[in-house]
């Protein structure tokens, strides 16, 4: 089997920054040969690059065509460095027996962690505080009834996929003194549960009666619009959206109606449906949605992590082993 695996992406300086540090584990662990190639390159000129590769990490949100897969016959292993693959065509990928590894929860902390930032922020309406010291205004710019001010002490949180994200938003928030349940379509150990101290309810349970709803589940076709009219409506009129997974989870026209209906209370997010974000969103204007631009993995922690896990994934391969943390198609 080929050693050789590919960091596919545009020639700038990011990426030669990755190929150093993919090149500096691959140094380490042995067996493997590692080459960057420029995903801008004519398409012939850039199958020719690729001809030999045992696996492709895109260094960036790359689609691959039937026709490309079908000229590179040593290709097993679509590596990415993210923790979404649903840019990729994992049937076409699959039926060309190739397939898709993430990023093992390279940014997993990262991202809890904004989670929990943006329950905060939403709580504390952070983003005007900041705003408006800085429009030299003090706090004439920081808006809304006293009530509308929370801390999370005895908040229940409703984690919707308690994989490595939201495990991890569960244990940090146990020191917060929150109530802890989940919902998820993956049947987790006893003992992986009982560490996140959260407790398993259905989805329509855990809508109904959190204060703060946060998503963490990969985007599929079962998982698109999982947030909608139907689903807000069961929500409490106080709860608290938190989305950092993907954008179109969430049904953002339902979300805008729920948030002028006063229907739920507020939301924090990270991904929008559209991105970057049309400047005349709905949701930009909106006192009560506190918005950043998808950047709940900026870490550089999470960085090295997925340089790590991502030629650690592909030398197994490389050694005739089956690679971790595939994505099946759905």
């Amino acid at each position: 089997m080929s050693s050789l695996a590919v960091i596919l992406g545009p020639d700038t300086p990011a990426s030669r920054v990755r190929l150093k540090e993919c090149q500096a584990v691959a140094d380490r662990i042995g067996g493997l040969e590692i080459r960057f190639v420029d995903s801008e390159l004519p398409e012939a000129e850039l199958v020719q690059s690729l001809k030999d590769a045992v696996a492709i990490m895109p260094a960036g949100a790359r689609k691959f065509t039937p026709e490309m897969i079908e000229r590179l016959p040593n290709l097993r292993l679509i590596q990415t460095f993210s923790a979404g693959t649903d840019y990729l065509d994992k049937t076409m990928l699959a039926e060309a027996g190739v397939d898709v590894s993430n990023n093992g929860g390279a940014n997993a902390v990262a991202v809890a962690e904004h989670a929990i930032a943006l329950m905060f922020a939403v709580n504390r309406k952070l983003d005007m505080q900041i705003a408006s010291v800085k429009a030299g205004t003090w706090m004439e710019g920081v808006t809304g009834d006293r009530t509308d001010f929370h801390t999370l002490v005895g908040k229940r949180v409703g984690i919707v996929g308690l994989g490595r994200i939201g495990s991890r938003v569960a244990k940090r928030l146990a020191g917060w003194e929150c109530e802890l349940v989940y919902t998820d379509v993956v049947e987790h150990g006893a003992e992986y549960v009982a560490a996140t101290g959260a407790r398993r309810v259905d989805l329509d349970e855990l809508l109904a009666t959190s204060d703060i709803v946060t998503l963490h589940v990969p985007l599929d076709r079962v998982t698109r619009h999982m947030m909608s009219d139907r689903e807000f409506s069961l929500m409490k009129e106080t709860a608290i959206l938190i989305n950092t997974c993907r954008g179109p989870v969430v049904d953002e026209p339902a979300l805008v109606r729920a948030l002028e209906s006063k229907q739920i209370f507020a939301a924090g997010l990270d991904v929008t449906e559209t991105e970057p974000i049309e400047p005349d969103n709905a949701l930009i204007g909106m006192a009560n949605v506190v918005l950043t631009p998808h950047l709940a993995t900026r870490a550089i922690e999470s960085e090295y992590n997925a340089a790590e896990n991502a030629i650690t994934n592909v030398a197994r391969l490389a050694r005739g082993e089956k690679p971790e943390w595939i994505v099946a198609p759905v």
